[in-house]
């Protein structure tokens, strides 16, 4: 079903004037959802310390996990203690749970182990994100989001919006026609758009890359840069939203890719990256961490970072900082 949606959504597959009336009913629901709580009608709890929120318009991975990891590194940089709080997609806590470097990702999820591993942030999953946030609070100056731009039952206090600037909105239709859960328009209401990748999806933002740091290992402590395999084939195992985002990364670097794509957050197995040929296997890092109790020699994740631009990126960073200081002014 999910394939035959994205041929709808990115690949210009025919067929979805049949999703329109689901696509009415979306619309109304979530409208009137949103305005429950800009009315106030529903009420929206704010956790005592201030919320960035980092998310994204459409179904699927943009690229927000690096996003929060740059962020979250950054702040820390500026002395700030940092937590995130994250749904846990995937896993089976419904929290809130604290997560660890060394937690299992079939409990907690991929993302928040990932997060846990490259920052020094509080890092706890729940189901309910206010919760989580309300548990993160007293230990933390800044909380960041990991997606929840629709989740209006957590106050925030900036928003930012990343785009995946290869698949930009897709057909530009709302759940199920099309891959938004908001209408476009909804850009114009948040503090930063972050465009991550190349390409024009037709509207204007900080721009980001992903950019490779190092290829690891899952066993041992060698360091490669993905130069040292150039001309070199693999097996490619991805577990993300955009695999195709992964491989583009893995050929730029020269290496000769064999696809495997896999569904947003599976859980892998060994059969997932047993190949009888004997090559190389390189997954994503968020793979990697669901590999880690059956990892063998010849198994290798490529680290990447994200790379926004330095001036517009430094004055976000800085305009979460001013925020963080004024509220710790005036309380």
């Amino acid at each position: 079903m999910r394939a035959f949606l994205e041929r709808i959504w990115f690949g210009g597959g025919g067929g979805g004037w049949l999703l329109a009336p689901l696509e009415a009913l979306f619309v109304v629901v979530s409208t009137l959802r949103r305005w429950s709580y800009r009315l106030h009608i529903a009420p929206a709890i704010h956790p005592g310390r201030p919320v960035v929120v980092v998310g994204n318009l459409t179904v699927g991975g943009s690229g927000k996990t690096p996003i929060i990891v740059w962020l979250a590194n950054a702040l820390t940089a500026r002395g700030l203690r940092v937590g995130v709080v994250s749904r846990g997609y995937g896993g089976l806590d419904a929290g809130p749970t604290e997560v660890m470097a060394s937690s299992n990702p079939a409990r907690v999820g991929d993302e928040p182990v990932l997060i846990a591993r490259r920052t020094e942030a509080r890092v706890v999953i729940g189901r309910d994100r206010v919760a989580a946030a309300v548990q993160l609070a007293p230990a933390v100056d800044v909380i960041l989001s990991d997606d929840g731009l629709q989740h209006y039952r957590l106050a925030r206090d900036l928003e930012i919006a990343v785009v995946d600037a290869r698949r930009g909105f897709g057909n530009g239709h709302r759940l199920p026609r099309g891959p938004l859960r908001e209408s476009i328009a909804r850009l114009s209401s948040v503090a930063a758009v972050i465009l991550n990748g190349e390409g024009e999806p037709g509207v204007s933002g900080i721009r980001s890359r992903l950019a490779p740091t190092q290829l690891r290992p899952l066993l041992g402590p060698e360091r490669l840069q993905l130069s040292d395999w150039a001309g070199r084939r693999v097996h490619a195992v991805a577990g993300i939203g955009d695999p195709e985002r992964f491989f583009r990364t893995l050929e730029a670097g020269q290496l000769q890719v064999i696809r495997h794509p896999k569904p947003d957050h599976a859980q892998l197995t060994e059969r997932d990256v047993e190949f009888a040929d004997g090559l190389p296997v390189v997954m994503t890092e968020k793979d990697a961490v669901k590999c880690l109790g059956f990892a063998r020699p010849g198994m290798y994740y490529l680290e990447v970072s994200a790379a926004p631009e330095p001036v517009a990126g430094l004055a976000l960073i800085d305009r979460i900082v001013d925020l963080v200081r004024n509220q710790k002014g005036s309380s």
